[in-house]
């Protein structure tokens, strides 16, 4: 799990984790704590994760039958223009293809290292 700000800065990196272990487990497990109050964009993975002096927001998801109103598409398109820069600072870390490879090393820790040093 990263958190990255609107400059595509990348603000924490947890731990690397299997790719078979959900967003809001790793989350959890984090137990991340805000100093000041900050506007969390987050999407569906992470869905039930409110950390404190954090204000989430998450895009409307459309209801089972039902359509989306106007308003609410422009405001999910809002957010989505938001949080198209966290993709985009996730993007630039997969251009190093050894942080998307698989990597076949018994030291423990490479995996994690790779990380933090391509961030």
């Amino acid at each position: 799990m990263l958190l990255a700000g609107a400059n595509k800065k990348i603000l924490y990196l947890s731990q690397t984790y299997e790719g078979s272990v959900h967003d809001k487990k790793i989350a959890d497990e984090a137990e991340i704590e805000f100093e000041e109050t900050i506007e969390l964009l987050q999407d569906s993975g992470f869905q039930g994760f409110e950390p404190e002096k954090a204000n989430v927001e998450m895009p409307v998801k459309k209801p089972k039958g039902k359509e989306l109103t106007d308003g609410q598409k422009q405001e999910n398109k809002r957010k989505a223009s938001q949080r198209v820069v966290v993709e985009h600072a996730i993007g630039q870390l997969k251009v190093w293809r050894i942080v998307k490879d698989k990597i076949r090393s018994c030291r423990h820790k490479l995996r994690d290292e790779v990380m933090l040093i391509a961030c």
